[in-house]
């Protein structure tokens, strides 16, 4: 079996499953934010239970329109906490003690290898990067999962993807590498997939850049995204885990649907066009067209966490945004805010010309905090780029690296970093 079907078979109490077998997964943990979990509340009164199937499994976070950018937005964090408090939810986060979801949980070891997750978001296929099958669900899904903790899954095929070699160039990260896989197979190209991601690129890669591509698995229309845990997965969890973990591994023999093989020895940081994550280009492809930008968001669940602030950091230090540019730095979690202005991250943003945010989803979803007006082109550190995705539906959306926004925010234009650190 790979590793996907192990973790189902498991938590489905069988020895084995295979793809396309109709099975009920017992869950580990079930996650809603401000803009599902009202929703989900409202689905979770209609089944007729009282209480949630287990307080300690059930986690709400206020991340998307939070801090409340307006009186609805208000009332949606109002519903999920008063749910919370009646249910007496131990991981309920409040702003200013939390951060974007998908940052927050793996952060706080409220995620460990081996677990089945589901969230009202369809980004939380980021904790396969633990090592643990997690999916996004609708809201209803959600409140039966809630109410039952279990939930019934079809295994996905599985598309195993091997990263090959060592990248020659220095600012080529996770991102580039999923930019890449979503650029080869297409936006439905996994559908209901489970995409594993292997090789000796994987392995070199750190965590945070590990997350970063299975947040963004969904883009290639997959059902999850996996990294098998090795020695850099357990050194990361050994100290934030709340519960004890299992770690699993596939078989040699593993059946797979498809191999995607990918070679970064020569791979440049990607950039995805509008208005589609797999309108890929090289870097310097993309620099010559010339695209001039009015705005640059570094953060997001895809690259909010340390390495991504600090990676922008060293390209904007002593360096001055363009005139013409905003910039919002947004950290993923308060943890990672706070190493920020320790270390001085905060300041170099500040002194280039950026503004710094509280941790939110904000801009990513076009929620607030960075809104695109018409016309408006903004190069962005998030996982999505369709029409309107940010702002008004004649507006653009440039995906890129922390590096590669970082330089773009100097150059008033799509920009590779050795332009700016010549």
């Amino acid at each position: 079996m790979t590793i996907t079907e192990k973790i189902l078979a498991a938590h489905a109490g069988v020895e084995k499953v295979a793809a396309g077998d109709l099975i009920n997964a017992k869950l580990d943990l079930v996650l809603a934010n401000d803009i599902t979990g009202p929703l989900a509340i409202k689905e979770f009164a209609k089944i007729g239970v009282e209480k949630v199937f287990d307080r300690e499994k059930v986690v709400l976070i206020p991340d998307h329109f939070a801090p409340a950018k307006d009186i609805p937005s208000a009332q949606q964090c109002v519903d999920i906490k008063c749910f919370a408090q009646q249910q007496g939810l131990t991981h309920y986060y409040e702003v200013g003690r939390n951060g974007i979801e998908h940052c927050f949980l793996p952060e706080q070891g409220l995620v460990v290898p081996g677990d089945v997750v589901i969230g009202a978001d369809s980004h939380t296929c980021t904790y396969g990067g633990l090592g643990a099958f997690s999916t996004g669900v609708g809201s209803t899904d959600l409140a039966v999962g809630m109410a039952q903790g279990e939930i019934w899954f079809r295994v996905p095929e599985t598309m195993k993807v091997v990263f090959k070699g060592v990248p020659e160039n220095p600012w080529v990260s996770g991102k580039d590498y999923i930019l890449a896989a979503i650029g080869k197979v297409g936006v439905d190209g996994a559908r209901y997939m489970a995409m594993e991601f292997t090789g000796e690129a994987i392995s070199n890669l750190s965590m945070d850049g590990r997350l970063t591509m299975t947040n963004m698995a969904i883009e290639a229309g997959a059902k999850n995204g996996i990294i098998a845990p090795d020695d850099k997965t357990l050194e990361y969890v050994r100290g934030r885990a709340k519960r004890p973990w299992k770690v699993y591994q596939s078989d040699d023999d593993a059946r797979y649907s498809e191999l995607v093989e990918i070679d970064v020895t020569k791979l440049q940081p990607q950039v995805a066009f509008p208005h589609l994550p797999s309108n890929v280009r090289d870097v310097d492809a993309a620099a010559k067209a010339d695209v001039r930008i009015d705005q640059v968001v570094i953060g997001s669940c895809t690259n909010g966490r340390w390495e991504d602030l600090w990676v922008a950091a060293q390209v904007l230090h002593d360096k001055k945004v363009h005139e013409n540019v905003r910039v919002i730095v947004i950290p993923g979690t308060q943890e990672i805010y706070l190493r920020a202005v320790r270390e001085g991250l905060v300041e170099t943003f500040v002194q280039a010309g950026a503004v710094v945010s509280t941790p939110t989803c904000g801009p990513c979803l076009g929620g607030y905090m960075g809104i695109l007006a018409k016309g408006e082109r903004a190069v962005s550190t998030t996982n999505r780029n369709f029409v309107g995705r940010m702002g008004h539906p004649e507006s653009e959306v440039y995906l890129a690296n922390p590096a590669v926004a970082a330089a773009s925010a100097v150059m008033g234009r799509i920009a590779a970093p050795e332009e700016v650190l010549k």
